[in-house]
Parts: C-alpha cells; sequence; structure tokens
C-alpha cells in the first residue's frame, strides 16, 4: 500500500504564483477531499502530483512497498507505473472509442497490461452500466456514466492512489450524489488511497474521513469527519476565514 506526502509546494504558472507552501498528507487506504471555490489551486495541485507542473520548491513523495520516491523526479507516466491514477476534470476520454475501447487503451501500460481482463471484468462488475453500453461510443454516454467512465478507466492502470479532479462539474446534484458513492464504493472495495478535489464541501465530507480546505493558495483549515463543525465554520473557511 502507498502513503503520498506534500511538503511545502510553491508551484505556478510563469510570474503567478498559485500554491504557497502546501503540506498535505493522504495516508495508506485514506479517502482525503481537497476543498475550496474555483481558483484556488485545488487543480494545480493535482497536477504538480502528477508531474505536469512542476513545482517551485518542495517536495512531493509517494512512500510505497517500503521505498520512498521523490516524484518531482518523475515523469507522468512513470508516475501512473507507480500506481498513481488521475480522473481528470472533465473527464478527458476519447469521444471516438466505445467504453470498452477507453477501456482497454488505459489498461495497456506496463502496471495495468498484466491485469487487464480481471481489471476490465471488475469494472464492468461495478458499473453495470458500462457493461450495457460497453460497444457505445463515449461521447454518446450521459455526463454522469462519461464520469464512471473516466474512474474506471483509471482502475485499468491497477493503482494504489486515486487522484480525483471536480468529479461533479456539470453533473446535476443527484448524478453527483452517485458518483461521489461510486467513489467511495471503490475505495472499500479495493482498499484505495484517494486524493479528491471537490467544490462541494457537504458531499465531500460525507465520504472522505478527513478534508483540507484550500484558499489563496494555501491550506488554512482541516476538517475530520469525526469533529463537529458548524456551517458558518465551513462557509467561512471556504471563503478563506479562518
Amino acid at each position: 500500500m502507498s502513503r503520498l506526502i506534500v511538503d511545502r509546494v510553491v508551484a505556478g504558472y510563469g510570474a503567478v504564483t498559485v500554491l504557497r507552501e502546501v503540506s498535505l498528507e493522504v495516508g495508506e487506504g485514506e479517502f482525503v477531499a481537497l476543498l475550496g471555490v474555483n481558483g484556488n489551486g485545488k487543480s494545480t495541485l493535482l497536477n504538480c502530483i502528477l508531474g505536469f507542473v512542476r513545482p517551485r520548491s518542495g517536495r512531493i513523495l509517494l512512500e510505497t512497498q517500503g521505498k520512498t520516491v521523490d516524484l518531482l523526479t518523475c515523469r507522468p507516466h512513470q508516475i501512473t507505473n507507480l500506481g498513481i491514477a488521475s480522473v481528470p476534470e472533465g473527464r478527458k476520454l476519447v469521444p471516438n472509442l466505445t467504453v470498452e475501447e477507453n477501456l482497454l487503451l488505459a489498461g495497456g501500460g506496463p502496471r495495468g497490461r498484466k491485469d487487464m481482463q480481471a481489471n476490465l471484468e471488475f469494472c464492468f462488475q461495478t458499473f453495470p452500466i458500462l457493461q450495457e453500453r460497453r460497444r457505445q461510443y463515449s461521447s454518446t454516454l450521459s455526463g454522469g456514466q462519461q464520469q464512471l467512465l473516466a474512474i474506471a478507466r483509471a482502475l485499468m492502470t491497477s493503482p494504489e492512489i486515486m487522484v480525483i479532479d471536480e468529479p461533479s462539474v456539470g453533473l446535476a446534484p443527484i448524478v453527483v450524489n452517485q458518483v461521489i458513492s461510486a467513489i467511495r464504493k471503490l475505495q472499500e472495495l479495493r482498499s484505495l488511497t484517494i486524493l479528491m478535489a471537490e467544490q462541494s464541501f457537504f458531499q465531500a465530507v460525507e465520504v472522505a474521513s478527513r478534508a483540507y480546505i484550500l484558499s489563496h493558495g494555501k491550506i488554512i483549515r482541516e476538517f475530520n469527519r469525526r469533529e463537529s463543525v458548524c456551517d458558518s465554520d465551513i462557509r467561512s473557511a471556504m471563503m478563506g476565514v479562518i
């Protein structure tokens, strides 16, 4: 199993600093939410973890199989091969491939290849609608079905850690509940370690064991699901007021 450590990460684009000494940890088998309104750096932090954005300073460490790997020395495909899968904002499926072809394409990498058939069967058992529509082009699915396909695609890489960016974007509230419940179910079935960026605090804390709130590029608060937290505290934290 694996643990993820983000230590004092500073990152941005050009002259603009987006993340300011961000630190957090996601323990083995934990479901952690990263919360905040748009424009506060959630996606930038996830992209740093995945190797798409290079921090200016700080460390991002993966502890796995008794070793510690500095992810800042790795390229995105190497990070995937270490067992970190991405479910990107907006799904980013291949529209002119079928459901099954999208899954098989994702499962063809070095890590997932040996378990491709077993992973495919697990995805279809877990999401029966995908099996029902396995021959259908991904572009013709509903938004909720596309999100389930994006999650299943990540599973095809045989991950130990899943990084999920804004799964609720563009979905109706009832569909959001279904998608987030599906993520929680997967976490339990596969003992996955999950870091999920999300705007919707109340839906996220229903499934996450802990939540960090990111505001103006800094972690300003950490909530534990066992805590009794009033609505005004939540709103204040989300707006950057400690």
